[in-house]
């Protein structure tokens, strides 16, 4: 399989930063951009200041506002917020070809219809070979070329193989699984248990309260994972547990600076006002609760997240309850 041209749905920070990854392993680039200014900004200056500043981009990384032209590529990352993929993969249908790669870089569940960005591109393109890309990775650090590993999730071991290597370059290692759904779940369902860590921040409550939540988070997004098909040893890895570590203790993570507004005493509508990226803990936080009531899994911590936010509860009266909770065994 031919993968030289890669062509990237998004240019937020996330999708020009993926562009950057992908001029370093050799390829050519062409991002699809909603924002005419975005495009003018990547093609004449050769820069994305809104959504990336601070990184000068290759002059042979392009934008177009089309996307016939940017499904002409040989591959196409999706990098769009998780609540808009739906949308845009029906605009981008009548373009994609049988068996090209479409490789989902957003990270969330659809609070529509507690669908998966997977089961949503299966269902709208498919043409398309369907492939993941999840991991700890901050776009500020890739967009510097700072070394970094994701895992490239998809049902066929030799287009995973395939993917990793057009991707990957010294700073950047793609690591391929078959293990679409535990790649998935795990990229997603960490945002909500960001927003939990930013809140023990902003509650000052100690490194050890954070050390014990983070892992108690874990616990449920590896039992929530396995509940609805993933397998435990991908949570194990860079997509789950790898992706929760990172997003869990990094202030620039924008779901833990969520939870430290919250924890400060911010409610959740003032804390997400005026903000130009979207947080993806919040729509996947009622996803979670919403999954987890139909099929009886126990996440307390998700649960309790999605009552701060909307308003159900207070956060000394979340963290009370989460605290009061029946002993019980670890395993």
């Amino acid at each position: 399989m031919q993968l030289q041209s890669v062509g990237i749905i998004g240019a937020g920070a996330w999708g020009t930063a993926l562009a950057t990854v992908a001029r370093r392993a050799g390829r050519d680039v062409l991002l699809w951009a909603h924002e005419p200014e975005t495009i003018s900004a990547i093609n004449d200056a050769h820069r994305n200041e809104v959504f990336l500043p601070g990184v000068a981009l290759d002059p042979a990384i392009e934008a177009t506002g089309r996307f016939n032209e940017v499904a002409t590529c040989d591959m196409l990352l999706m990098v769009t917020p998780a609540q808009h993929l739906r949308a845009i993969a029906g605009e981008l249908k009548p373009y994609v070809r049988e068996g090209q790669p479409f490789v989902i870089c957003a990270k969330g569940i659809e609070q529509a219809t507690g669908k998966l960005m997977s089961q949503i591109a299966a269902e709208l393109l498919p043409a398309a070979a369907i492939a993941v890309l999840s991991g700890p990775s901050f776009a500020a650090d890739v967009a510097r070329g700072l070394p970094a590993a994701v895992t490239l999730a998809t049902g066929e071991e030799e287009l995973g193989r395939e993917l990793s290597h057009a991707l990957s370059s010294p700073p950047f290692r793609g690591y391929w699984s078959g293990d679409v759904l535990g790649a998935e779940i795990g990229g997603a369902v960490k945002n909500v248990y960001a927003i939990a860590a930013g809140i023990v921040v902003g509650k000052e409550l100690g490194e050890s309260a954070k050390a014990g939540l983070v892992t108690r988070s874990f616990a449920e997004m590896a039992r929530f994972a396995v509940a609805l098909g993933g397998k435990l040893e991908t949570l194990i890895g860079l997509s789950g547990l790898g992706d929760l570590v990172l997003t869990c203790g990094s202030p620039k993570s924008r779901n833990t600076s969520l939870g430290v507004a919250l924890g400060e005493g911010m409610s959740a509508e003032d804390a997400l006002s005026g903000r130009l990226t979207v947080t993806e803990g919040v729509a996947t936080a009622r996803a979670m609760v919403e999954i987890a009531q139909v099929r009886g899994i126990e996440l307390p911590i998700a649960e309790a997240v999605h009552a701060v936010i909307t308003g159900q509860t207070s956060v000394d009266a979340a963290i009370e309850a989460l605290l009061s909770r029946p002993l019980r065994s670890e395993l």
